[in-house]
């Protein structure tokens, strides 16, 4: 069951506890082309808050191994959504949901990591 849009997108209060624990930026990344993000983003008020970034060929998402093969479903190559702590370019923490969860990858959850 797909969540609901913005669901997985830290809301303002989310966002001040992130920043308070030393958090310089906060991206999401969809395969997605940079308008769809972008609009996304604005539909979403991510602006100041979330990079919204756009992996048109699932490059990114093919490089982290984190990606979802849903051609059956006619949907293509997907990203798996997770959550990522990376500190000075080094991942520290990685969190793969499971299909149709949203469990580890919430704002709650990483918040909890940090």
């Amino acid at each position: 069951m797909p969540i609901q849009v913005g669901q997985a997108l830290p809301n303002a209060s989310h966002h001040d506890k992130l920043k308070s624990k030393g958090v310089d930026e906060v991206w999401c990344v969809s395969v997605n082309d940079a308008f769809v993000m972008g609009s996304w983003g604005r539909e979403l008020g991510a602006k100041g808050k979330v990079r919204m970034m756009g992996d048109g060929n699932a490059e990114f998402s093919k490089a982290v191994d984190l990606t979802l093969d849903l051609t059956a479903r006619g949907l293509g190559l997907r990203s798996n959504r997770y959550a990522m702590i990376v500190d000075n370019g080094i991942v520290k923490h990685v969190a793969v949901e499971a299909p149709g969860a949203f469990d580890v990858s919430s704002a709650e959850a990483v918040l909890a990591k940090l």
